[in-house]
């Protein structure tokens, strides 16, 4: 198959552009497109693998209007939906085809059923962005980075074993085939639907083996561990190869050699971006996306690393990060998946860096007098940038939500000596459909006291991020050693995951009080910050704690050893009689949030002494009591999530 013929089959190709067909201007008799409500509209686009958004009712007349109207990327088709300000013949006959699946009865198929429940229980949420207005060099750089997503999805589905299984999806579903474009693969991610087998783009619910392991090892139960008891595993397990079987045995091959026939044109895409970027202002972009480009044909990614670290908030208008960098896909959380992340600088980071720089060290310090063992590092990091996100590619575009914070990279010097980027996404979760869904989740989870201190400002969400972020680089991070083993030799790659992303969003509590001490925050936005950090721990337990091939889940694995704490250091309780905010459901969880300091800080102490120690059967056993023990009412979290239809991101741009 070829890359045009694989991108189409994925719908990886970008949409937009103006409409070729004629239109008439309007007159008194123009039909009103007000048969379907907004949200079912764009759940039945997506259900239709139609690249059409209906974006706010701004007139509020409860019709969608030309102007309301996006084109979307990452579909297989274009949308041109709207020309000379009236609808095409194009929308027409699509929101016909809305107004058909609104009426339609739900599949007979068993398999195509769940398809569709899946798809309708999504809240599409539009990531936009208007890039006509910048000087030409940038949008033909943009263009060319358009192209780079569209070569990164393709090595992405390669990697997760998309790519092998494309022509099994009939080509007369749409919703199967919207399913398999979304979900990279076959198989369903939903809460509701994920743990059913049935539920699958493809007849039959076919296994779909990554590309990084040999398939017939993957079927093998425990077939990770078993990799890492090897001797060998230290060669066989490095992030960036794939494990091949040659004449009998395995061995480690670099991704260049493995993915070579589709990194390269990635390669020649990066330098003709740099090319394109004639502003002398973005040489450090420059410098960056040429030493992107070598990694992708030697498959050394310091270099690359080190032009990347060099960039920042100040001398750069983009952040852009290509290349394999995250192992959450992975079965094993071994290998790094490939991405994408094209954003804009956003300028307000400044104020929170210049808030937060003169602390660094004293951060690192906190750590080393709460546990003993531990011994504080000079460090030096960069504190988030704000980033505002264009386009995410490849192992970045999550069928649910998308990533909020990020600090890279995850290996090498840049890593180790501490002098990697922090970004913060601010452009995330900021719609007034979003900000709605959160506080109606919330109010039937927390009780009428809880709710008091909740807020919709995102203000304390940022917090959070900005902290969890920085707590990636403080404390044992990613170059810390125990008898010369990292934390994927010592605690298996799940369990290592699950123990940093704790260690991370318990640093985000712990270090509020810090702030409140130095004077950066108040107590009120303390208590914010600490309802914030409860709430974002309802919805990960909501997502279950392991995937259906048994691999942990290491944010909502966190957020129940979280919860689970709180609840029993008598900084939350759980009351299955009392009413909830809402006024409807009964139990309810009450914050006493004089205690959350105390009980914050017993936490760090005791995740800061597993990953200093190496403790494993400690982490273990914190995962035992309250992952897969009964202390946190997972089942009622679940239950009142998945009342509410789940973020999933679509992309429009203009250029």
């Amino acid at each position: 198959m070829t890359r045009r013929a694989l991108f189409l089959a994925l719908g990886l190709t970008a949409c937009g552009g103006p409409s070729a067909e004629p239109t008439t201007p309007p007159t008194a008799e123009t039909p009103r497109y007000d048969r379907v409500e907004r949200l079912r509209f764009n759940q039945l686009a997506v259900r239709l693998n139609l690249p059409l958004f209906w974006a706010a009712d701004a007139d509020d007349d409860g019709a969608v209007d030309p102007a309301e109207v996006r084109a979307l990327r990452f579909y297989p088709t274009e949308g041109r939906w709207v020309r000379g300000g009236v609808f095409t013949p194009e929308f027409e006959r699509a929101y016909a085809s809305v107004v058909a699946a609104a009426a339609a009865t739900a599949p007979e198929d068993t398999r195509l059923r769940l398809v569709v429940e899946e798809l309708d229980g999504i809240a599409p949420t539009v990531i936009e962005n208007d890039l006509s207005s910048l000087p030409e060099a940038h949008r033909t750089f943009a263009r060319h980075m358009l192209r780079v997503a569209e070569l990164i999805d393709a090595l992405y589905a390669r990697q997760v074993g998309a790519e092998a299984l494309t022509d099994r999806v009939a080509r007369d579903e749409p919703a199967s085939r919207s399913l398999f474009r979304r979900n990279w693969g076959a198989r369903c991610r939903g809460a509701t639907t994920e743990s059913d087998p049935d539920c699958s783009a493809i007849a039959g619910a076919p296994a779909q083996p990554v590309d990084v392991y040999p398939a017939a090892m993957q079927a093998e139960e425990g077939f990770c561990q078993a990799l890492e008891a090897r001797e060998d595993s230290d060669s066989l397990l490095t992030p960036f190869s794939v494990v091949r079987e040659r004449e009998g045995e395995l061995t480690a091959v670099p991704y260049p050699e493995a993915y070579g026939e589709l990194m390269e044109p990635i390669a020649e895409e990066l330098r003709a971006a740099a090319e394109a970027l004639t502003d002398p202002d973005e040489e450090p972009l420059r410098a960056y996306l040429r030493a992107a480009a070598q990694a992708f044909e030697d498959n050394d990614w310091e270099p690359a690393d080190e032009a990347w670290a060099a960039m920042n908030v100040r001398n750069s208008r983009w952040y852009v990060r290509v290349g394999p960098d995250e192992v959450y896909w992975d079965p094993c959380s071994q290998k790094a998946g490939f991405h994408l992340t094209l954003a804009l600088i956003d300028q307000g980071s400044l104020e929170w860096q210049d808030r937060l720089s003169p602390i660094q060290q004293d951060m690192e310090q906190a750590l080393a007098t709460l546990v003993e063992p531990y011994e504080a590092r000079e460090v030096s990091f960069h504190l988030p940038d704000f980033i505002e996100i264009v386009v995410n590619a490849g192992d970045d575009r999550d069928p649910f939500g998308a990533t909020i914070g990020q600090s890279l990279p995850n290996w090498g010097p840049v890593s180790d000596e501490g002098r990697g980027r922090t970004v913060a996404m601010t452009n995330l979760y900021q719609d007034p459909d979003s900000l709605a869904r959160r506080r109606a989740v919330a109010a039937s989870l927390l009780t009428h006291g809880a709710m008091e201190t909740y807020t919709d400002d995102t203000t304390p969400a940022l917090i959070n991020t900005i902290l969890h972020e920085a707590t990636h680089n403080l404390g044992p991070a990613s170059g810390h050693r125990v008898s010369g083993q990292d934390d994927a030799a010592l605690f298996g790659g799940g369990l290592a995951s699950m123990l940093e992303e704790l260690k991370a969003q318990t640093g985000a509590l712990y270090y509020t009080n810090l702030l409140v001490e130095r004077g950066i925050i108040d107590e009120a936005r303390a208590r914010e910050i600490y309802v914030d950090g409860m709430t974002w721990a309802f919805g990960h337990i909501s997502r279950g704690m392991y995937t259906p091939s048994g691999q942990r889940k290491a944010y909502s694995q966190l957020a129940a050893v979280q919860v689970g704490w709180m609840l029993e250091h008598d900084a939350m309780t759980w009351d299955p009689d009392v009413e909830a905010a809402n006024g409807t459901d009964a139990g309810a969880f009450a914050l006493d949030l004089e205690r959350f300091p105390e009980a914050v800080t017993a936490l760090m102490r005791e995740v800061v002494r597993i990953k200093t120690e190496g403790d494993r059967e400690a982490a273990e056993a914190l995962a035992e009591r309250y992952v897969d023990g009964d202390v946190v009412p997972q089942d009622v979290i679940v239950e009142r999530y998945n009342r509410f239809p789940r973020a999933s991101f679509v992309y429009a741009l203009e250029i």
